[in-house]
């Protein structure tokens, strides 16, 4: 069986990606998710605060001995030698492309433009197949219009595309007003492919402590259906590669989502629950389904249940909305 498919240009295996997540944080991790049969791994996100954080820690030490006496320069850094903490990604991608043979993406998370350009370029000599800008932006201003939410989305990816020559995609929010426009904009501003959705970690309040805490929920297939539904209208209508991320735990959802339209499937919360084995189980259950239904490859289904091949599109829009609400009945009834 025919499982080869093609993502950012770049020839994969198979359609089932491990995403960013802890699992590809080290040299051990990505060599793991290789021999688990991953066709190319993106590795744990370089975030922006963490870049800030380390400029600003280097001005420290830089600004500190200035009104000292001139035997103070024991107190600089040594710039030559000075590891932001960023060296050490990008060491991690050299080191991951020479220990394992299937592509390595690199993960810039960031909000605002400015910075990404040059840690994008020091990712690509570093040896990065491709980069995912993963723009994790909440518009919590409420003086900033959507206009100039999406004006910095684009700025972000324009500026990288100007500075590397590697593929780049970029993973979206589903919070956009169009998102159609959305994804159209991001094509004609450079990029080879777009990541459906982001996964926003909603925080939570402890009562006894009045405090805000961080709460991690893994998700569930149930969450699928919101990135299937805006792949699945994308395909064919906007130039670039989809990627679906979110909800991806049996090869009943890898299916749905290449035949919605996606040239790979992402999935995390599915190997930090049952163990990395799955990328080659959900691989085997993959291929029997293909054989079961006389397919021959993986391109053969892909985009076969999107919007413009479906016999009725409007199952995608408001009148699945409507059909949805008037299915329901009570169970007493």
């Amino acid at each position: 069986m025919n499982l080869k498919t093609k993502y950012l240009g770049l020839e994969l295996a198979h359609p089932i990606v491990p995403s960013a997540s802890p699992l590809s944080r080290d040299l051990e991790g990505i060599r793991l998710l290789e021999d688990a049969g991953a066709p190319a791994i993106v590795l744990l996100s370089l975030f922006e605060e963490q870049i800030r954080t380390e400029a600003e820690s280097l001005d420290y030490f830089l600004d500190r001995g200035n009104d000292s006496y001139a035997e103070a320069v024991t107190y600089y850094p040594d710039l030559g030698t000075y590891n932001r903490g960023t060296e050490s990604y990008l060491e991690l991608i050299r080191s991951a492309k020479q220990a394992v043979n299937v592509p390595v993406i690199a993960s810039l998370n960031g909000a605002t433009p400015g910075g990404w350009t040059l840690y994008a370029r020091e990712m690509e000599k570093a040896g990065a197949d491709a980069i995912e800008l993963n723009a994790y932006f909440l518009a919590t201003d409420p003086r900033k219009s959507g206009f100039e939410v999406e004006r910095d989305y684009v700025q972000i990816l324009r500026e990288v595309r100007s500075a590397v020559k590697v593929p780049i995609a970029v993973k979206l929010s589903p919070y956009f007003s169009s998102t159609s426009n959305m994804a159209w904009q991001l094509a004609e501003g450079g990029a080879d492919g777009l990541v459906l959705f982001n996964r926003f970690y909603q925080p939570d309040l402890d009562l006894e402590n009045l405090t805000v805490t961080p709460a991690l929920n893994l998700s569930t297939s149930a969450e699928l259906r919101l990135p299937l539904r805006w792949i699945a209208i994308l395909h064919g209508r906007v130039p670039v590669d989809l990627a679906l991320t979110t909800g991806v735990h049996t090869a009943v959802d890898v299916i749905k989502g290449v035949m919605a339209g996606a040239k790979v499937v992402m999935v995390a919360s599915e190997l930090l629950q049952n163990g990395i084995q799955r990328i080659s189980e959900l691989r085997r259950d993959v291929e029997a389904w293909l054989g079961e239904h006389e397919y021959e490859s993986i391109e053969q289904m892909t985009g076969s249940l999107s919007q413009a091949r479906v016999e009725d599109p409007g199952g995608f829009e408001r009148a699945n909305y409507m059909r949805t609400l008037q299915s329901w009945q009570p169970k007493n009834v």
